[in-house]
């Protein structure tokens, strides 16, 4: 149903943001910035015809408000407001533009929801109003489980009636539509729960494509009081809409997760129903101001603890807390579920990789400490990209591998890497502009090799909008800081993605980086502090080494500087500065104290 259609049927009442997915996208997961894009149409609409506005109520969803003093005692149709008739009449509106996507497909089925007719290879059904409306409630729910007291409620709105009568339906439906050629039944029965389509529409089909996907279970309330069952639900709806804001793997919308609220359930069984790799459940325990939330993330087909963590505190400020845990949960959950797949893509046999298992199995060699792996990682993704060439991901991160060579000296002779580097940024961005991560990495490389600083640096700090709680993304934001001039912020957003992956060998990165920003800044015992941790973690990575270096040499310790960089010149005879920054021979604008400590170690310019 459109959006304006369902928010003038309900105006003056607020509509949350489940509502809107559940109603008007069929109860697939919605990003943030598409809600808010349709909305912001929405709004433009009603300023050019007047009469009435819609409202944004903040941590609640949206109000179409009408501005007339009188309404038209005569409505247009049985719920829509005259100006909101002007709306959807008006050529190229929005809502106009939206009845085109009320097509839906499933196998060989094609739903035409305007004029209630299902077709089968282009020959119509007949099913009945019936049909049709149980049709689109399953087809809405993309594979997911819909509820039986969901589908009463569809059919026979407001009356009281058997589930037997409901059971006579969709046998009729079966019968109606046939079976798949295998014999299947199109509409699976879910035992306690419901019915699903065993196929997904076609227009949701694409959302898992061969990607991770995840649900986020109700999670039990084991507090004293039941009435604090909101406080749980809030939980699984925020981590839900944060979770979604990774391009990285798709999540199952909550209504389709919530028909096992309150119920007993095998995980292994609830997976596979709902169609996810992963699951994310947990508890809320709640006595006095106090709260306990603990989750655990969850390998389905072996029902397998991948991760599991608690988090204790007051309730002060309900709204703050929530969203502490979900940022916590959330940027936990991410880099658990990249390894768990990098390990899945690693056990399939090398004929059967597909784009995304080239991706995966390329994502430890960026990471790596050691420069010869970046080759590596170049081949197994130029081979991606050539299975699929708008693969967003994969273009990014044979970017950033791109980069990496470049700036490790071990470009091949007669290649171009900074080229390359730029030319995949650019395809980067062009696939897919609304993907933190592709942004985070394309954004950085273009302020880096090809030095066009204000535009890439928009573009990472777009990414860190639309995705805060990505260790990557803050990782990169924290770089971007840092040749922005902008040191404070660069070691918050460090700190930020150390949260994220506390003990993990990737934060080398992080201290190396809030190393840098400090000597950078002038903080010479700071840069020293962190440089030495990232080196406790490994000795031999040459980023770390020149920039303890560096800080050894202002404080006066020429002999340790030297000594750290004897890890660096034995791999790089007769390294210069020049040499040091690559390509351009130059150093960055806020590289000062970085030269200058290299210089006193030893380093000479040229």
């Amino acid at each position: 149903m459109q959006v304006l259609v369902y928010l003038t049927r309900r105006r003056g009442e607020t509509v949350t943001r489940d509502d809107l997915i559940a109603t008007c996208w069929g109860g697939v997961v919605v990003g943030e910035d598409a809600i808010q894009r349709c909305i912001g149409r929405l709004r433009k609409a009603a300023a050019a015809v007047g009469g009435f506005e819609i409202q944004t109520l903040n941590r609640l969803g949206y109000r179409l408000h009408e501005l007339s003093a009188a309404r038209d005692s005569s409505p247009v149709s049985d719920t829509r407001a005259a100006p909101v008739q002007e709306v959807l009449d008006s050529p190229g509106s929005v809502a106009a533009a939206s009845d085109a996507e009320r097509s839906l497909t499933f196998g060989p089925f094609v739903l035409d929801a305007q004029r209630a007719a299902l077709r089968r290879d282009g020959i119509e059904v007949v099913v009945g109003p019936t049909g049709v409306a149980l049709i689109e409630v399953l087809m809405e729910a993309g594979g997911g489980i819909v509820s039986s007291e969901r589908l009463m409620q569809t059919v026979w709105p407001g009356l009281t009636v058997e589930e037997s009568s409901l059971t006579v339906q969709i046998a009729a439906l079966r019968q109606a539509i046939g079976t798949h050629p295998n014999g299947e039944e199109w509409i699976a029965s879910v035992p306690r729960l419901g019915y699903r389509l065993t196929h997904q529409p076609e227009a949701h089909a694409g959302a898992f494509d061969g990607k991770p996907s995840i649900a986020v279970l109700p999670f039990a309330n084991f507090s004293d009081d039941p009435q604090q069952g909101y406080f749980a639900d809030g939980m699984v709806e925020d981590l839900t809409t944060a979770l979604s804001r990774f391009n990285t793997f798709a999540v199952v919308a909550r209504n389709s997760a919530f028909v096992y609220k309150d119920r007993a359930y095998d995980i292994r069984e609830a997976s596979e129903a709902l169609g996810v790799r992963y699951a994310l459940e947990g508890s809320v325990r709640r006595v006095g101001r106090r709260v306990r939330v603990t989750a655990q993330l969850i390998e389905a087909q072996s029902g397998a603890h991948i991760w599991a963590e608690k988090f204790d505190g007051k309730l002060d400020d309900v709204f703050d807390f929530e969203d502490a845990i979900t940022e916590n949960v959330v940027g936990a959950i991410e880099p658990h579920i990249r390894r768990a797949e990098i390990e899945r893509s690693r056990r399939k046999r090398p004929e059967s990789l597909d784009a995304y298992d080239l991706y995966l199995q390329a994502l430890p060699l960026i990471s790596s400490v050691a420069a010869h792996d970046y080759g590596k990682a170049i081949v197994l993704l130029e081979r991606a990209i050539a299975l699929d060439p708008y693969f967003a991901p994969a273009l990014a991160h044979a970017c950033w591998a791109y980069a990496k060579r470049l700036g490790s000296g071990k470009t091949p002779d007669g290649v171009d890497d900074a080229h390359k580097c730029i030319e995949l940024a650019q395809r980067a961005l062009a696939a897919d502009s609304n993907d933190a991560t592709v942004l985070a990495i394309a954004g950085l490389q273009l302020m880096a090799v090809k030095e066009d600083e204000e535009r890439g640096y928009g573009i990472v700090m777009r990414a860190f909008e639309l995705n805060p709680n990505s260790f990557l993304v803050a990782n990169f934001a924290g770089f971007a800081h840092q040749k922005h001039g902008n040191f404070d912020d660069a070691v918050a957003c460090h700190l930020r993605a150390l949260g994220f992956m506390p003990g993990a060998p990737e934060v080398i990165w992080c201290y190396t980086a809030i190393a840098v920003a400090h000597l950078s800044a002038g903080r010479f015992g700071e840069a020293l502090v962190w440089a030495l941790r990232a080196r406790d973690i490994y000795d031999g990575l040459e980023w770390t080494q020149t920039t303890l270096a560096a800080a050894f040499a202002h404080l006066g310790r020429i002999d340790e500087a030297r000594d750290a960089l004897q890890v660096v010149t034995a791999t790089r005879p007769g390294l210069t500065i020049a040499d040091f920054f690559g390509r351009n021979q130059k150093p960055g604008r806020h590289d000062g104290f970085l030269v200058e400590g290299l210089i006193k170690a030893g380093i000479p310019r040229v």
